[in-house]
């Protein structure tokens, strides 16, 4: 007998063979195929559910460090506590433009942006004022930046470059005030460290004086990188020795120089 089962005398006879035929595949049916539709979008949903709880809730993607990046005279807690961003609280939570508002308020604040660092961290990137000159107004000395802005209290010295500011009313919308800072921002820096003061009553008469007692004429605000130019020019004649000293350096006409 063979491995098939059939006889040699099977075989001589040409007795039939049976053929071993594979399993007839079911029929896939519109209810099988609604039915893979409906686990698919099952497991979408489940997938959409974790990731938004993940994103939403999860401690894996929440607050674990705020940074601060740029403050100087202000203190990273300083701006921290003014973000007030809870560690803790899930990334996606976090209000930025709120944030930014709070520590928008520091008076020493400039600008301030506020960004997710993922998977765990707030950045908090501020610009702080810089002062150009210092105020007193009602008894207490203010330091003031370049657009005018009042931003902090000064009891002793000012910091090296800051220049004593006379005005009637120290404020941004004052035309005193913006004829004077325009000029000492207008001039470089190691000539405003020369600058023993500034005066001005109106936006038209702005006066500075100078270290070694030379009083310069400034005039109205406009102009200021020409008079600028012309008063940097006068005063290397006279360090170079070029030019006698001068009492008074008016440059109110920068293109016709007196000098008194």
């Amino acid at each position: 007998m063979s491995r098939t089962g059939r006889t040699t005398a099977d075989r001589e006879r040409g007795a039939p063979v049976e053929v071993a035929r594979p399993a007839r595949r079911r029929r896939d049916t519109p209810r099988d195929r609604r039915r893979r539709r409906l686990l698919g979008a099952a497991a979408a949903l489940a997938v959409l559910a974790l990731a938004g709880w993940a994103l939403w809730a999860s401690p894996l993607l929440s607050v674990r460090t705020v940074r601060v990046d740029g403050a100087t005279t202000l203190t990273a807690e300083q701006v921290r506590t003014a973000a007030g961003v809870a560690e803790g609280t899930p990334l996606l939570r976090v209000d930025v433009e709120a944030a930014e508002a709070r520590v928008a308020r520091l008076p020493q604040v400039a600008s301030v942006q506020v960004a997710r660092g993922w998977p765990g961290s707030v950045v908090v990137t501020v610009v702080e004022r810089r002062p150009v000159a210092v105020v007193t107004d009602a008894g207490t000395r203010s330091l003031v930046d370049a657009g005018g802005v009042l931003f902090d209290t000064v009891t002793g010295d000012p910091p090296a470059g800051v220049v004593p500011l006379d005005v009637p009313s120290p404020a941004p919308d004052d035309p005193a005030t913006r004829a004077a800072l325009g000029a000492l921002v207008a001039l470089p820096g190691e000539v405003r460290a020369q600058v023993a003061g500034a005066v001005a009553t109106t936006g038209e008469d702005v006066t500075l004086s100078l270290a070694d007692g030379t009083v310069v004429v400034w005039g109205a605000g406009t102009d200021a990188e020409d008079k600028a130019a012309a008063l940097v020019a006068l005063l290397d004649q006279v360090a170079s020795g070029a030019l006698e000293p001068a009492a008074t350096i008016d440059v109110s006409a920068p293109d016709a120089v007196v000098l008194r």
